[in-house]
Formats: C-alpha cells, structure tokens, sequence
C-alpha cells in the first residue's frame, strides 16, 4: 500500500476511532496543506478527517469547526507578518534602514511559514473570517506605507514614487515567492531575504 504525502497513514486506511493521534499543530498543518490543495471552500471537514485517518468526532475532539482551522492558519501568517513591525530590528532611527529590515522579515515570515501566508494571499473575504484577516493585511499595508512616507521624508527614498503604489509593488514581488519558492531547494532563504531587498530598496533609493 502507498502511503498518504500528509501522515504516512496507508492511503485507504480506515479510520481511527477514539482519542485522537495528533495534536492542534499537527491537524492544524494537515488542513492548511488540505485548504492549499483544493481549496478551503471546496474541502469539507470530511474530507480533512479521511486525509488524517480520523473520524470526524476524533477531529472535534480538537477543532469547533472548520471555520476555526480557518481562523488559526490565518492568525498563524498575519502574526507572523505583525512581529515584523514590531521586532527589535525594526525600530531602528533610521526609516530606510527599518524599512529594509521589515521586508527581509516579510521575506523570512513567507519562507518559514510558506503553507499559511499561501493560505492567507488566497483570502477573498468570503466570511467574516475571511473579512477579518483582510483587514488585518489593510493595517499591515497601511503601516508599511507610512515607513516609505517616513522615508521620503528623510531623503532616503525617493520623493517621485507614491508610498502606496511602491508598497504594492514591493509586497507583490514578496508574495510572488509562494508560486515558486520551495524551502529545502537551491536558494537559501537568507540569501533570498538578501536579494530581494536589494532589489527593491535599489529602486526606491534617492541617487
């Protein structure tokens, strides 16, 4: 028999019926690769318990709802993203500097936590769930944007490009790692972090 990419368990195994064999974090994993796979709406919690092996009240025993799963992996990615801001690294005196140290966070947030921030960038405000992970990257967004405007008005960045545009801009270039970056791969994620500062910050800079 083949086993199951997810958990190892033999693919048509039947379930497993009692106390549960994972914990949160594992189920938490499970589902977030499931939701990636085939899509949040289309996976019911059906089919995330046949991929771990359980039955459907083993799963409860963990999780409300999948709804709940939801709301984890995306508080798992936008956490991650939020601490950026706030890192020692990132209060630095100067704007440029800081602003380089929260898109080489953002980079390292992706990589490390690539299946959630996939998750989150699939978002489109379907529930309030969803609505509410969309406003917390509309904050997010915003706070970047007033670091470029910071840095504009230091004479670090150039004053010709408008802040939100650049953050846009910046931000699709990050987010476009979930298409193609695979972690384990050729490109180390620090060198990653490197490069893509580089270039981004390159273009912003006053000459």
């Amino acid at each position: 028999m083949t086993a199951t990419p997810a958990t190892g368990a033999p693919a048509g195994a039947p379930a497993r019926r009692g106390r549960p064999g994972y914990d949160r974090a594992q189920i938490l994993e499970v589902a977030v690769g499931l939701f990636n796979d085939q899509g949040y709406d289309a996976t019911s919690v059906a089919d995330l318990a046949q991929r771990l092996g359980l039955t459907k009240s083993a799963l409860y025993h963990h999780f409300d709802s999948k709804e709940q799963l939801l709301a984890l992996a995306l508080d798992e990615a936008l956490s991650g993203l939020e601490g950026v801001l706030d890192a020692p690294a990132s209060i630095e005196p100067e704007p440029a500097e800081r602003l380089a140290a929260v898109l080489r966070g953002a980079v390292l947030v992706l990589v490390d936590r690539l299946p959630y921030v996939t998750l989150l960038l699939r978002v489109r405000g379907n529930s309030d769930v969803e609505r509410a992970a969309l406003e917390r990257r509309r904050a997010f967004d915003h706070r970047v944007t007033a670091l470029v405007a910071e840095a504009q008005a230091a004479g670090s960045v150039r004053s010709d490009v408008d802040g939100p545009v650049v953050t846009r801009l910046v931000f699709g270039m990050v987010n476009s790692l979930v298409e193609w970056y695979r972690p384990g791969g050729a490109i180390d994620r620090e060198r990653l972090a490197h490069d893509l500062v580089t270039v981004a910050l390159d273009g912003m800079r006053t000459r």
